[in-house]
């Protein structure tokens, strides 16, 4: 068993240690603080929260909550859980890889070249569902290719499992059925069976995600209108956003070419092709409607299936050289086939490390600092903190622009201690069953007896008011002056001081 799914231990091993780099250097970005809000509330407050917003994202909360649990949430606990699911992404890759093309070497490619694409780095780091969800679909691809070869009840379950789990994690996953009906219609040519079998169970694995399209739809308005209809432009270009470089992206269409193209299996290329690129199409044209689904990191999980082809490639290269050495007349002794062998192993690293060098300088940027987040948290929670007074209060954005998370990003980074007590908030977010929290219809009317105010908005203007609901900041004008103003990436932090007439 173990010589049978080394390939994939070893792409597995390989892909965590790529995830793990640098894991904690870039900053949170407001999605993951979302995450980490969501996921820090006990599961009464959880659920409550979900019936309101983000209810899409409810299965990956509630995992994520009995992660912190164990593992707390510093930015490293928080993102590790994805970097392991990102590593079953690699080793499903393999497993699949390796059974479709029956080939060790194909196998390995498809683990290691999950590694080498921008893209997958970073949601390997993020604190999203993207990577669980990835990990799921690959495995659900595995069980797939399986079960079309030699249906059972057990392995039609285990697909219909894979499958659930990707669609509570994130609806549009869903949609990657689009790209399997060219696999299931060609396997009922041989088993007419899986024409009714696969159906039935698609539709066990739809049932648990009823809850969450009932809610997501009523959600949508207000998750997913910021996305604007996407045009054929859009759909052109969008295969350099999926792997977050185009240079790797060339990278692995040459190699998916060679598996098409070279002797070997090309039909179940053709299906894999279909398979990673119908998905994408079927998005583009769902999104022509009233609501849009386009963005890379929907469709995530589409990468482990074109490294399932790319290695397919790189698969059939190391089969023409062993083909042509073996007629060379060369196969006479022991050592001569082992060092062909080896030979062959090295030509495959040198075609998977292809795309990983070509994709360097990316790799480098999403663990840069700032590749997360454009805004801040960190060093404006550090200007606070170096001249953090007891009974200072703290505005943050909220209302309108509440999206930015700035509140609760600050508030993540703050130390121990460093508590500035929340201004014209009304009901705090967990008080409202929300994300972000209700603001006062009167701010003039709830400030107390602060002799100081942190306020913290987007941009970097010297205007501390520039964002700031007009009452607020007529609130705080007849109350506070500005004594210091400060910037940092994306963020504007200023300290006010009460005037002497108005004492407290």
């Amino acid at each position: 068993m173990l010589v049978r799914v080394w390939p994939g231990l070893v792409a597995a091993a390989v892909m965590l240690l790529v995830g793990l780099y640098r894991i904690g250097t870039p900053e949170l970005w407001r999605d993951e603080v979302s995450s980490w809000s969501a996921g820090g509330r006990s599961l009464g407050e959880l659920f409550g929260m979900l019936g309101n917003v983000d209810a899409s994202n409810g299965a990956y909360y509630v995992v994520l909550h009995g992660w912190m649990a164990v593992f707390g949430d510093s930015p490293v606990a928080l993102r590790l859980l994805s970097a392991v699911a990102m590593a079953g992404a690699a080793l499903f890759s393999a497993l699949t890889a390796q059974h479709v093309f029956r080939s060790r070497v194909a196998g390995l490619a498809a683990g290691l070249l999950p590694a080498t694409v921008p893209i997958v780095s970073r949601y390997a780091q993020e604190a999203r569902a993207y990577a669980l969800v990835t990990c799921a679909i690959a495995a659900g691809v595995w069980c797939l290719v399986r079960v079309l070869e030699r249906p059972s009840k057990g392995r039609w379950a285990a697909f219909a499992v894979c499958t659930a789990v990707a669609g509570l994690l994130h609806l549009v996953s869903l949609v990657g059925v689009v790209g399997q009906l060219p696999m299931v219609l060609v396997a009922s040519r041989r088993r007419p069976r899986v024409l009714w079998q696969y159906p039935l169970a698609l539709a066990l694995a739809a049932l648990p995600t009823l809850p969450l399209v009932v809610l997501g739809r009523s959600q949508s308005d207000r998750q997913l209108s910021w996305l604007v209809r996407p045009d054929l432009h859009d759909l052109r270009f969008f295969w350099e956003e999926l792997f977050g470089s185009h240079r790797v992206l060339y990278a692995f269409l040459a190699l998916a070419l060679l598996a098409i193209v070279l002797p070997g299996r090309r039909a179940a290329a053709v299906q894999l092709l279909l398979l990673a690129g119908l998905p994408v199409v079927a998005v583009w044209v769902v999104s022509q409607g009233g609501t849009s689904y386009f963005l890379e990191r929907y469709l995530l999980f589409t990468l482990p299936t074109w490294a399932v082809l790319a290695g397919g490639g790189v698969g059939a290269v190391a089969g023409l050289l062993r083909g042509a050495t073996g007629r060379s007349g060369a196969t006479g002794r022991r050592g001569a086939t082992g060092r062909r062998s080896r030979g062959v192993v090295w030509v495959a690293v040198g075609l998977v490390a292809v795309p990983a060098v070509l994709g360097l300088s990316k790799q480098a940027q999403v663990r840069a600092e700032a590749a997360h987040s454009a805004t801040d948290f960190r060093g404006a929670a550090g200007l606070i903190a170096a001249g953090y007074r007891p009974g200072d209060g703290l505005v943050a954005l909220a209302g309108d622009v509440a999206w930015a998370m700035v509140g609760p990003g600050v508030s993540y980074y703050l130390p121990g201690g460093v508590a500035p007590g929340p201004m014209f908030v009304a009901r705090s977010a967990v008080e409202a069953d929300d994300l972000y929290p209700v603001l006062s219809r009167a701010p003039a009317d709830t400030i107390g007896d602060e002799a100081r105010v942190w306020v913290v908005t987007i941009g970097t203007s010297d205007d501390p008011y520039q964002y700031l609901p007009a009452e607020q900041a007529r609130a705080l004008r007849s109350v506070f002056t500005p004594a210091e103003v400060r910037h940092v990436r994306g963020l504007t932090v200023t300290l006010l001081v009460r005037d002497r007439q108005h004492p407290t």
